[in-house]
Protein backbone atom coordinates (compact mmCIF):
# COMPACT_ATOMS: atom_id res chain seq x y z
CA UNK A 1 0.00 0.00 0.00
CA UNK A 2 2.87 2.47 1.00
CA UNK A 3 6.61 2.28 -0.16
CA UNK A 4 8.23 2.82 3.62
CA UNK A 5 10.44 5.00 3.77
CA UNK A 6 9.32 7.41 1.52
CA UNK A 7 10.07 11.36 1.50
CA UNK A 8 8.46 14.22 2.95
CA UNK A 9 9.18 17.72 3.69
CA UNK A 10 8.61 18.07 7.74
CA UNK A 11 8.40 21.07 9.40
CA UNK A 12 9.44 21.12 13.19
CA UNK A 13 10.55 23.70 16.02
CA UNK A 14 13.69 23.64 17.79
CA UNK A 15 12.99 26.51 20.83
CA UNK A 16 11.72 29.22 18.97
CA UNK A 17 12.89 28.65 15.38
CA UNK A 18 10.53 26.83 13.15
CA UNK A 19 12.80 24.66 10.16
CA UNK A 20 11.41 22.66 7.42
CA UNK A 21 13.50 19.95 6.01
CA UNK A 22 13.46 16.70 3.39
CA UNK A 23 13.30 13.68 5.79
CA UNK A 24 12.41 10.02 5.34
CA UNK A 25 9.25 8.50 7.16
CA UNK A 26 7.26 5.40 7.21
CA UNK A 27 3.80 4.63 6.75
CA UNK A 28 3.24 4.88 10.98
CA UNK A 29 4.76 8.14 11.19
CA UNK A 30 1.69 8.99 8.97
CA UNK A 31 -1.75 10.63 10.97
CA UNK A 32 -5.03 8.57 11.26
CA UNK A 33 -7.58 8.82 8.50
CA UNK A 34 -9.90 6.96 6.32
CA UNK A 35 -8.22 7.38 2.72
CA UNK A 36 -4.54 6.66 2.12
CA UNK A 37 -2.89 8.88 -1.06
CA UNK A 38 -0.37 8.30 -3.63
CA UNK A 39 0.68 12.13 -3.60
CA UNK A 40 1.62 13.08 -7.33
CA UNK A 41 1.36 16.89 -6.95
CA UNK A 42 0.89 19.70 -4.58
CA UNK A 43 1.50 23.78 -4.82
CA UNK A 44 2.60 25.97 -2.62
CA UNK A 45 0.43 28.97 -1.52
CA UNK A 46 1.55 32.01 0.69
CA UNK A 47 0.20 30.13 3.81
CA UNK A 48 2.54 27.59 3.40
CA UNK A 49 5.39 29.64 2.93
CA UNK A 50 4.21 31.04 6.70
CA UNK A 51 3.96 27.49 7.95
CA UNK A 52 7.22 26.51 6.32
CA UNK A 53 9.56 29.09 7.77
CA UNK A 54 7.90 30.17 10.94
CA UNK A 55 7.22 33.34 9.56
CA UNK A 56 3.29 33.27 10.57
CA UNK A 57 1.93 30.93 13.87
CA UNK A 58 0.47 28.47 10.94
CA UNK A 59 1.44 25.40 12.38
CA UNK A 60 -0.88 24.06 15.32
CA UNK A 61 1.37 21.22 16.36
CA UNK A 62 4.74 19.90 15.28
CA UNK A 63 6.41 17.94 13.97
CA UNK A 64 4.31 18.53 10.59
CA UNK A 65 4.62 17.72 6.96
CA UNK A 66 3.79 21.14 5.14
CA UNK A 67 1.63 20.94 1.96
CA UNK A 68 -2.22 22.29 2.21
CA UNK A 69 -2.98 21.06 -1.10
CA UNK A 70 -2.98 17.62 -2.61
CA UNK A 71 -3.77 15.54 -5.66
CA UNK A 72 -3.10 12.05 -6.20
CA UNK A 73 -4.18 8.44 -6.37
CA UNK A 74 -6.32 6.28 -3.50
CA UNK A 75 -4.13 3.64 -2.25
CA UNK A 76 -6.12 2.89 0.15
CA UNK A 77 -9.84 3.45 1.64
CA UNK A 78 -11.84 2.52 4.41
CA UNK A 79 -14.84 4.54 3.03
CA UNK A 80 -16.82 3.04 0.56
CA UNK A 81 -16.82 5.77 -2.08
CA UNK A 82 -13.25 5.40 -2.50
CA UNK A 83 -11.77 3.05 -4.35
CA UNK A 84 -8.02 1.99 -4.99
CA UNK A 85 -7.16 4.09 -8.10
CA UNK A 86 -9.46 6.66 -7.78
CA UNK A 87 -7.69 10.11 -8.62
CA UNK A 88 -8.41 12.75 -6.01
CA UNK A 89 -8.15 16.44 -4.79
CA UNK A 90 -7.81 17.53 -0.98
CA UNK A 91 -7.08 21.18 0.12
CA UNK A 92 -6.99 23.13 3.16
CA UNK A 93 -9.21 22.10 6.63
CA UNK A 94 -6.19 20.79 8.65
CA UNK A 95 -4.48 19.85 6.21
CA UNK A 96 -0.53 20.68 6.61
CA UNK A 97 -1.57 22.74 9.60
CA UNK A 98 -1.92 20.07 12.30
CA UNK A 99 -2.41 17.54 10.01
CA UNK A 100 0.19 15.74 7.71
CA UNK A 101 0.28 17.64 4.53
CA UNK A 102 1.23 17.10 0.69
CA UNK A 103 4.84 17.68 0.47
CA UNK A 104 5.64 13.90 0.98
CA UNK A 105 4.87 11.12 -1.39
CA UNK A 106 1.93 9.72 0.73
CA UNK A 107 -0.59 11.32 2.76
CA UNK A 108 -3.00 9.77 4.74
CA UNK A 109 -6.72 12.19 5.60
CA UNK A 110 -9.87 11.83 6.62
CA UNK A 111 -12.45 11.17 3.85
CA UNK A 112 -14.87 13.99 4.35
CA UNK A 113 -11.81 16.25 3.53
CA UNK A 114 -11.49 14.70 -0.41
CA UNK A 115 -13.26 15.44 -3.82
CA UNK A 116 -12.94 13.32 -6.23
CA UNK A 117 -11.40 14.62 -9.33
CA UNK A 118 -13.62 16.40 -11.37
CA UNK A 119 -13.94 14.83 -15.45
CA UNK A 120 -11.82 18.06 -16.98
CA UNK A 121 -9.49 18.46 -14.82
CA UNK A 122 -6.00 16.44 -14.80
CA UNK A 123 -3.77 16.10 -11.04
CA UNK A 124 -1.82 18.67 -12.19
CA UNK A 125 -4.67 21.00 -12.99
CA UNK A 126 -5.96 20.87 -10.01
CA UNK A 127 -2.84 21.78 -8.71
CA UNK A 128 -2.00 24.36 -10.72
CA UNK A 129 -5.58 26.02 -9.18
CA UNK A 130 -4.97 24.22 -5.73
CA UNK A 131 -6.42 26.57 -2.73
CA UNK A 132 -5.83 29.78 -4.94
CA UNK A 133 -7.88 28.93 -7.34
CA UNK A 134 -10.68 27.53 -4.75
CA UNK A 135 -10.59 30.46 -3.33
CA UNK A 136 -10.78 32.58 -6.45
CA UNK A 137 -13.57 30.69 -7.81
CA UNK A 138 -15.35 30.38 -4.07
CA UNK A 139 -15.63 34.47 -4.50
CA UNK A 140 -17.28 34.90 -7.65
CA UNK A 141 -19.54 31.56 -6.99
CA UNK A 142 -20.90 33.52 -3.93
CA UNK A 143 -20.91 36.95 -5.69
CA UNK A 144 -22.76 35.62 -8.57
CA UNK A 145 -25.10 33.91 -5.93
CA UNK A 146 -25.13 37.18 -4.51
CA UNK A 147 -26.56 38.87 -7.97
CA UNK A 148 -23.43 39.77 -9.82
CA UNK A 149 -23.10 39.75 -13.47
CA UNK A 150 -21.40 40.88 -16.65
CA UNK A 151 -24.16 43.17 -17.77
CA UNK A 152 -23.79 44.79 -13.90
CA UNK A 153 -20.64 45.96 -14.75
CA UNK A 154 -17.02 45.95 -13.95
CA UNK A 155 -15.04 43.94 -11.53
CA UNK A 156 -12.15 44.95 -9.80
CA UNK A 157 -9.48 42.31 -8.72
CA UNK A 158 -6.47 43.64 -6.28
CA UNK A 159 -3.11 41.86 -5.43
CA UNK A 160 -3.85 40.93 -9.27
CA UNK A 161 -0.30 39.32 -9.49
CA UNK A 162 -0.68 37.01 -6.86
CA UNK A 163 -1.86 33.22 -7.31
CA UNK A 164 -5.52 34.36 -6.43
CA UNK A 165 -5.15 37.30 -8.30
CA UNK A 166 -4.27 36.14 -11.59
CA UNK A 167 -6.67 33.35 -11.45
CA UNK A 168 -9.52 35.35 -10.46
CA UNK A 169 -9.10 37.90 -13.87
CA UNK A 170 -8.64 34.79 -15.84
CA UNK A 171 -11.99 33.41 -14.36
CA UNK A 172 -14.03 36.26 -14.43
CA UNK A 173 -12.58 36.83 -18.12
CA UNK A 174 -13.71 33.80 -19.50
CA UNK A 175 -17.62 34.30 -17.71
CA UNK A 176 -17.61 37.52 -19.84
CA UNK A 177 -16.82 40.23 -17.28
CA UNK A 178 -14.98 43.57 -17.25
CA UNK A 179 -12.06 42.89 -15.55
CA UNK A 180 -9.72 45.95 -14.03
CA UNK A 181 -6.46 44.51 -12.13
CA UNK A 182 -5.32 47.02 -9.30
CA UNK A 183 -1.15 46.41 -8.67
CA UNK A 184 1.54 48.21 -7.06
CA UNK A 185 3.63 46.31 -9.73
CA UNK A 186 4.26 48.72 -12.67
CA UNK A 187 5.99 46.13 -14.86
CA UNK A 188 3.38 43.58 -14.50
CA UNK A 189 0.71 45.50 -16.88
CA UNK A 190 1.09 43.23 -20.14
CA UNK A 191 0.82 40.52 -17.65
CA UNK A 192 -1.80 41.08 -16.70
CA UNK A 193 -3.87 42.15 -19.78
CA UNK A 194 -2.62 38.91 -20.60
CA UNK A 195 -4.56 36.99 -18.35
CA UNK A 196 -7.44 38.96 -19.69
CA UNK A 197 -7.81 42.25 -18.02
CA UNK A 198 -9.15 44.92 -19.86
CA UNK A 199 -7.44 47.64 -17.82
CA UNK A 200 -4.96 48.30 -14.86
CA UNK A 201 -4.59 50.50 -12.34
CA UNK A 202 -1.79 51.02 -9.93
CA UNK A 203 -1.98 51.75 -6.42
CA UNK A 204 0.18 54.74 -6.54
CA UNK A 205 -2.88 56.71 -8.46
CA UNK A 206 -4.56 56.12 -4.54
CA UNK A 207 -4.50 58.60 -2.27
CA UNK A 208 -5.68 57.06 0.92
CA UNK A 209 -5.32 60.22 2.40
CA UNK A 210 -8.56 61.71 0.61
CA UNK A 211 -10.24 58.55 0.49
CA UNK A 212 -14.14 60.21 1.22
CA UNK A 213 -16.74 57.67 2.86
CA UNK A 214 -18.22 57.58 -0.74
CA UNK A 215 -16.31 57.91 -3.83
CA UNK A 216 -17.57 57.66 -7.52
CA UNK A 217 -19.52 54.05 -8.15
CA UNK A 218 -17.08 52.50 -10.25
CA UNK A 219 -17.40 48.50 -9.69
CA UNK A 220 -20.04 46.16 -9.49
CA UNK A 221 -17.57 43.65 -8.27
CA UNK A 222 -14.59 43.53 -6.37
CA UNK A 223 -12.56 40.62 -5.52
CA UNK A 224 -10.15 41.76 -2.82
CA UNK A 225 -6.85 39.64 -1.79
CA UNK A 226 -5.20 42.87 0.20
CA UNK A 227 -7.45 43.86 3.17
CA UNK A 228 -6.53 47.42 4.82
CA UNK A 229 -7.00 50.92 3.16
CA UNK A 230 -6.97 49.12 -0.53
CA UNK A 231 -10.21 47.56 0.84
CA UNK A 232 -11.75 50.73 1.95
CA UNK A 233 -11.31 52.77 -1.18
CA UNK A 234 -12.84 49.62 -3.13
CA UNK A 235 -16.15 49.60 -0.79
CA UNK A 236 -16.02 53.54 -1.10
CA UNK A 237 -16.26 53.19 -4.90
CA UNK A 238 -18.42 50.74 -5.15
CA UNK A 239 -21.43 50.75 -7.45
CA UNK A 240 -25.42 50.62 -6.08
CA UNK A 241 -26.04 47.18 -5.04
CA UNK A 242 -22.21 46.05 -5.56
CA UNK A 243 -20.52 43.32 -4.34
CA UNK A 244 -17.60 42.59 -2.41
CA UNK A 245 -15.35 39.16 -1.90
CA UNK A 246 -12.84 39.38 0.93
CA UNK A 247 -10.45 37.26 0.52
CA UNK A 248 -7.13 38.16 2.19
CA UNK A 249 -4.94 40.18 3.76
CA UNK A 250 -1.95 40.88 2.43
CA UNK A 251 -1.43 44.45 3.17
CA UNK A 252 -3.76 44.71 6.17
CA UNK A 253 -5.77 42.75 8.89
CA UNK A 254 -7.20 45.92 9.31
CA UNK A 255 -10.38 47.52 7.93
CA UNK A 256 -11.13 50.93 8.61
CA UNK A 257 -13.81 52.06 6.93
CA UNK A 258 -17.51 53.69 7.31
CA UNK A 259 -21.20 51.85 7.36
CA UNK A 260 -22.15 54.52 3.85
CA UNK A 261 -21.37 51.71 1.11
CA UNK A 262 -23.56 49.57 2.83
CA UNK A 263 -26.64 51.69 3.74
CA UNK A 264 -27.06 53.77 1.30
CA UNK A 265 -25.85 51.94 -1.80
CA UNK A 266 -26.69 48.84 -0.46
CA UNK A 267 -22.99 47.16 -0.85
CA UNK A 268 -22.65 43.43 0.01
CA UNK A 269 -19.26 42.55 1.90
CA UNK A 270 -19.18 38.91 1.75
CA UNK A 271 -16.25 36.94 3.55
CA UNK A 272 -14.64 33.76 1.78
CA UNK A 273 -13.61 31.17 3.80
CA UNK A 274 -12.12 28.31 1.40
CA UNK A 275 -10.45 26.39 4.56
CA UNK A 276 -13.59 25.09 6.15
CA UNK A 277 -15.88 25.56 3.56
CA UNK A 278 -18.03 21.95 2.78
CA UNK A 279 -19.65 20.16 1.13
CA UNK A 280 -22.24 20.33 -1.16
CA UNK A 281 -20.54 23.84 -2.01
CA UNK A 282 -17.08 22.71 -2.26
CA UNK A 283 -18.21 19.51 -4.71
CA UNK A 284 -19.83 22.28 -6.95
CA UNK A 285 -17.01 24.67 -7.01
CA UNK A 286 -14.66 22.35 -8.19
CA UNK A 287 -17.08 21.28 -10.38
CA UNK A 288 -16.61 25.10 -11.81
CA UNK A 289 -12.89 24.28 -12.02
CA UNK A 290 -13.52 21.62 -14.01
CA UNK A 291 -15.87 23.76 -16.61
CA UNK A 292 -16.29 27.44 -16.82
CA UNK A 293 -14.42 28.10 -14.51
CA UNK A 294 -10.96 26.87 -15.81
CA UNK A 295 -8.69 29.52 -16.46
CA UNK A 296 -7.98 29.96 -20.03
CA UNK A 297 -4.18 30.57 -19.02
CA UNK A 298 -3.26 28.02 -16.09
CA UNK A 299 -0.50 26.02 -17.86
CA UNK A 300 1.09 29.88 -18.60
CA UNK A 301 1.00 31.11 -14.83
CA UNK A 302 2.44 27.88 -13.56
CA UNK A 303 5.58 26.49 -12.69
CA UNK A 304 6.70 22.97 -11.45
CA UNK A 305 9.12 22.20 -9.03
CA UNK A 306 10.28 19.15 -7.56
CA UNK A 307 9.88 18.25 -3.99
CA UNK A 308 14.33 19.00 -3.67
CA UNK A 309 13.62 22.66 -4.31
CA UNK A 310 11.15 23.57 -1.51
CA UNK A 311 13.50 24.95 1.14
CA UNK A 312 14.41 27.64 -1.05
CA UNK A 313 11.24 27.82 -2.58
CA UNK A 314 9.28 30.16 -0.18
CA UNK A 315 11.02 32.86 0.26
CA UNK A 316 9.82 34.74 -2.83
CA UNK A 317 6.75 34.17 -1.59
CA UNK A 318 6.79 36.27 1.92
CA UNK A 319 8.82 39.26 -0.23
CA UNK A 320 6.00 39.47 -2.81
CA UNK A 321 8.41 37.95 -5.79
CA UNK A 322 5.88 35.19 -6.74
CA UNK A 323 3.65 35.53 -9.89
CA UNK A 324 1.33 33.34 -10.55
CA UNK A 325 1.18 29.47 -9.09
CA UNK A 326 4.23 26.98 -8.25
CA UNK A 327 2.96 23.38 -8.51
CA UNK A 328 4.82 20.84 -6.54
CA UNK A 329 5.72 17.30 -8.28
CA UNK A 330 5.96 14.92 -5.53
CA UNK A 331 5.62 11.61 -7.60
CA UNK A 332 9.09 10.56 -9.21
Amino acid sequence: MIQSPFTAFLIDKAGDTVCGELTQLTAEQLDPGEITIRVHYSSINYKDALAATGAGKVIRRFPCIGGIDMSGEVVGSTDARFRPGDKVIATSFDIGVSHHGGYAQFARIPAKWVVPLPAGLTLFEAMALGTAGFTAALGIVRMEDNGLAPANGPVIVTGATGGVGALAIDMLARLGYEVVALTGKATEQEYLRGLGASDVKLTSTIDHEKVRPLEAGQWAGAVDNVGGPILHWVLATMKQAGTVASIGNAASIKLDTTVFPFILRGVSLLGVDSGYMGFPTRQRVWDRLASDLKPRHLHQITRTIGLDALPSAFDDFLHGRAKGRTVVKVID
